[in-house]
C-alpha cells in the first residue's frame, strides 16, 4: 500500500518548497495524535515543527475535532459578502478582545500571504480614499518573509527566494534589521546602526511612506532571526512619527508562539494592522484574518462603492474554520496552556546551552516556545539549499523526527502539548545529528 501511494504521489503531486528531482520520498502520514505522526509503516514521528508552525495544541485534538464535526452538521459554508454567522462573529470578537485596544475590526481571508496582501491593499486605499496621493512607498525589514503572493513577495524580497519573479514585483524599501542571540556583544552597535539608517531614510522619504511591514521579534522563514523588543519599539516609533501605518505580520508569531499571546502585546506596540493565520484554527483548517483599527474601517465608508474594500475570497469566514478557531482559542486561554508554554521556554533555556557546546553550533536564541541555533561550517554553508541542512533533514527523518532545518538554521517550534520526555528526545536527536555532520 505504501509503495502504491508513493508511486501515485510521484505521478500526480507537486509538493511545495521542494526540488522534486533531488528530494527524498515524502513521508506517507496516515494519522496523528498529540505531537506524534504515524506513517503508513507504523513508524511514530515526533512533530517538532508543529507541521509548518500551524498546530498549537496537538494533532486531532478532540475539542477542536468535535467543534468542526458539530459545525459540519449545521452550516458548512455560506457567502460572507451577503451573510454572517455566529462562529465568525464569535471568533472575531474573541481575538479582537485579546489584541491592543486600537484594533477593533477583523477582515477574514484564507492564508497568511493573503492576510498580508489585504493589509497592504487597505493601507494604500486608506490614503487614496482620503484624497492623499503622495504616499506610495512601503518599508520592510531585511531578511523578512511575508508570503508568496505578489505583494507579500515584494515585501519579503530580501529573504532571497523570489529572485526568479523579480520582474513581477513592485519596489519595497528594505531597512536593516538587528538580529541578535544569547551573549551577543555587538547587539547595541547593530541596533544603533540600523536605527541611524532608518532615520536617514525617513529624513528623505518619511512623508511618502504608506506603511511599514514587519515580522515582530522573530523572522521565521528567514532563519528564526530574533530582535530585542526595545529595538522594535524604537523602529516602529520612528515610522509612526513619520505618519506611516504599521503592519505586524503575526502569521507565525501569533497565538502564543512567543510566550505572550501576540508579539504586539509582548512589545507593547499598537500597530495599525495585525495579520494572522497558521495557528488561528489550531492547525485544523486554512484560515486567516487581518485585524485593523476603527479609523481604517471608517475611511472606507461612503455612498461610493468604489471606496469600499473590493477584495474577498470564496471561503471567507468559512464556518468550519471559525468553529475550529473558537475551540482552539478556548484551549489557548486555558491557564494550563499558558503554564505549559512557559515550561517549554524554560526547558529550552536549560537544554539549548548544552547543544551549543558542540562544534559549529553558534548563535543560540530563544523566544517563547521557539529555540534556534546556527550550524556554522568551514565552507560558510547557508541558504535554503545548504548541505548541512539537507544532511540534517535526512538524519532526522531516519530518526523519526519531523525537524526541518532552514538551511543552516536548526530550530524547534513544537506544539504546546509536547512533553518534557519528547523534548528530551528531540534535543538528544539534534545532538546526534550535529555530531553526524560531514561538512
Amino acid at each position: 500500500m505504501t509503495s502504491d501511494l508513493l508511486a501515485r504521489d510521484r505521478r500526480y503531486i507537486w509538493h511545495p518548497f521542494t526540488q522534486a528531482q533531488t528530494a527524498p520520498e515524502p513521508i506517507p502520514v496516515v494519522k496523528a495524535q498529540g505531537a506524534v505522526l504515524t506513517d503508513a509503516d507504523g513508524n511514530q514521528i515526533l512533530d517538532m515543527i508543529s507541521s509548518w508552525w500551524v498546530n498549537l495544541h496537538g494533532h486531532a485534538h478532540p475539542a477542536i475535532a468535535d467543534a468542526v464535526a458539530n459545525q459540519a452538521h449545521t452550516l458548512e459554508q455560506v457567502i460572507f459578502a451577503t451573510c454572517t454567522h455566529a462562529p465568525a462573529v464569535d471568533l472575531a470578537e474573541g481575538i479582537v478582545n485579546l489584541l491592543p485596544k486600537n484594533l477593533t475590526r477583523m477582515f477574514y481571508s484564507d492564508n497568511g500571504s493573503t492576510a498580508v496582501e489585504v493589509a497592504m491593499k487597505m493601507a494604500v486605499q486608506y490614503f487614496r480614499n482620503q484624497g492623499q496621493t503622495t504616499r506610495s512607498r512601503f518599508v520592510a525589514m531585511s531578511g523578512a518573509y511575508h508570503g508568496d503572493t505578489v505583494g507579500a513577495m515584494s515585501a519579503g524580497v530580501s529573504c532571497g527566494i523570489f529572485d526568479v519573479w523579480g520582474e513581477m514585483l513592485f519596489s519595497v524599501d528594505t531597512m536593516p534589521n538587528a538580529p541578535t542571540w544569547d551573549d551577543d556583544d555587538a547587539v547595541d552597535a547593530k541596533e544603533a546602526k540600523a536605527l541611524a539608517t532608518l532615520d536617514a531614510y525617513l529624513n528623505d522619504h518619511g512623508d511618502s511612506v504608506v506603511a511599514a511591514i514587519v515580522e515582530p521579534l522573530v523572522q521565521g522563514a528567514g532563519g528564526m532571526r530574533m530582535c530585542r523588543p526595545a529595538f522594535l519599539r524604537a523602529w516602529v516609533e520612528r515610522l509612526q512619527a513619520a505618519g506611516a501605518l504599521i503592519i505586524f505580520d503575526e502569521v507565525m508569531t501569533g497565538f502564543g508562539r512567543l510566550g505572550d499571546l501576540f508579539a504586539c502585546l509582548k512589545t507593547h506596540i499598537e500597530p495599525d494592522f495585525v495579520c494572522l493565520s497558521k495557528g488561528i484554527t489550531g492547525g485544523f483548517l486554512p484560515m486567516a484574518a487581518t485585524v485593523t483599527t476603527e479609523a481604517m474601517y471608517a475611511a472606507f465608508l461612503s455612498e461610493d462603492t468604489t471606496k469600499a474594500f473590493l477584495h474577498g475570497h470564496s471561503y471567507t469566514a468559512n464556518p468550519l474554520g471559525c468553529a475550529a478557531g473558537n475551540a482552539s482559542l478556548n484551549l489557548l486561554l486555558d491557564p494550563a496552556c499558558t503554564k505549559r508554554r512557559a515550561e517549554i521556554e524554560a526547558f529550552h533555556r536549560t537544554a539549548l546551552p548544552e547543544l551549543t557546546k558542540l562544534p559549529g553550533v553558534k548563535k543560540p536564541r530563544i523566544m517563547g516556545t521557539i529555540a534556534a541555533v546556527n550550524i556554522e561550517t568551514s565552507n560558510d554553508d547557508h541558504g535554503l539549499g545548504a548541505t548541512v541542512g539537507l544532511q540534517l533533514k535526512a538524519f532526522f527523518k531516519a530518526e523519526n523526527m519531523l525537524i526541518r532545518p532552514l538551511g543552516n538554521v536548526l530550530y524547534l517550534l513544537p506544539p504546546y502539548c509536547i512533553t518534557d520526555e519528547q523534548l528530551t528526545r528531540a534535543y538528544d536527536s539534534m545532538a546526534r545529528g550535529v555530531k553526524s555532520l560531514s561538512v
